[in-house]
């Protein structure tokens, strides 16, 4: 056998896996896109009547959710898209693009809340018709629990960026509503000015701090950023399991969208045939695509003991668990 011959394996399995995948997330960003709607009607009603800058704060927000979602269906739904002559590692990172569209979107959001907020500490105006707003906030709580219990199901199973982003922003909603809530109990129950606009700025300040946590993920993945260590040991544990590998090295992996890409090198026996090494290479990556669901895996085989790049810190020597 030739050394240094590059085997790549792929599977119906590990395509079949990423396509189950791309379905849940395209019905979570639907789902998303439903709740939004339903939410900007009763919010709409409730802010016109009540005249409360935290309602109209979580109405923004609501509203941004609408585009916010629609931009995340259209991510997942691209994302999804097999790979073509232009694409040849598929379009997973508009699930990241996407993301960070809902990035900017949560940021313009949360600083016109701060603005109107403020406005309303200077103005002292109060609110009305409190009960119209507490309802509407309970029922958007309810909801908002429901979409967020579906959602984590689908990040477990497809680890979607884009859906993450989106469960990020309706974790934010949970303390919003709840926000809304307690601003209009204490403006106009109990009476103390200026609870209203204070909560309208406390939840814009959460609103910026979810900005910059969902776009944490969605730019590694834009940058190619390595799989966390833990989630790396595990790949190589079990990679390294075939007996007839003597040894691995050089290991790259990133994320796209909800798909994983790895490259690795093994040793094998330098008196091993080409049909051989195929066999064992086909064997691993059956093995791995049990682990890990939906990976695309590209090994290249050397003979025992050949460093490719001796000298570069990045091309990472004997790999293989004592």
């Amino acid at each position: 056998m030739a050394p240094g011959a590059a085997l790549p394996v792929s599977s119906g399995h590990s395509h079949g896996a990423a396509a189950e995948g791309s379905g849940l997330a395209a019905r979570a960003a639907i789902a998303s896109v439903s709740v939004a709607l339903f939410l900007l009607a009763l919010k709409s009603y409730a802010s016109w009547a009540t005249g409360s800058v935290a309602m109209l704060g979580s109405l923004a927000d609501t509203a941004l959710d609408v585009l916010a979602s629609l931009i995340t269906l259209y991510g997942v739904r691209l994302a999804a898209t097999p790979a073509d002559e232009g694409h040849r590692f598929g379009h997973g990172k508009a699930e990241a693009l996407a993301a960070l569209a809902q990035v900017a979107i949560i940021t313009v959001s949360a600083i016109g809340i701060g603005w109107r907020a403020v406005e309303r500490l200077i103005e002292g105006a109060t609110t009305a018709h409190a009960e119209y707003g507490i309802a509407v906030s309970a029922l958007a709580l309810c909801t908002t629990l429901g979409l967020l219990a579906y959602q984590r199901r689908v990040i477990a199973r497809t680890g979607s960026v884009a859906i993450e982003a989106d469960h990020v922003h309706y974790q934010s909603d949970l303390l919003l509503n709840v926000s809304v809530i307690l601003a209009l109990v204490i403006d106009q129950y109990l009476g103390i000015t200026g609870a209203d606009p204070l909560f309208g700025v406390a939840i814009a300040l959460w609103l910026l701090f979810g900005a910059w946590r969902a776009s944490a993920r969605a730019i590694d993945q834009l940058m190619d950023k390595e799989w966390p260590e833990e989630k790396r040991q595990r790949f190589i544990e079990a990679a390294s399991r075939h007996p007839e590998l003597k040894g691995m090295h050089d290991l790259r992996t990133r994320t796209s969208g909800a798909r994983d890409f790895v490259q690795f090198h093994v040793w094998v026996d330098p008196e091993m045939t080409v049909a051989e090494a195929h066999r064992v290479m086909d064997e691993v990556e059956t093995r791995l695509g049990r682990e890990f669901p939906g990976c695309e895996i590209l090994i290249h085989v050397d003979p025992e003991g050949q460093i490719d790049e001796p000298g570069n810190p990045l091309a990472e020597t004997d790999l293989t668990p004592r």
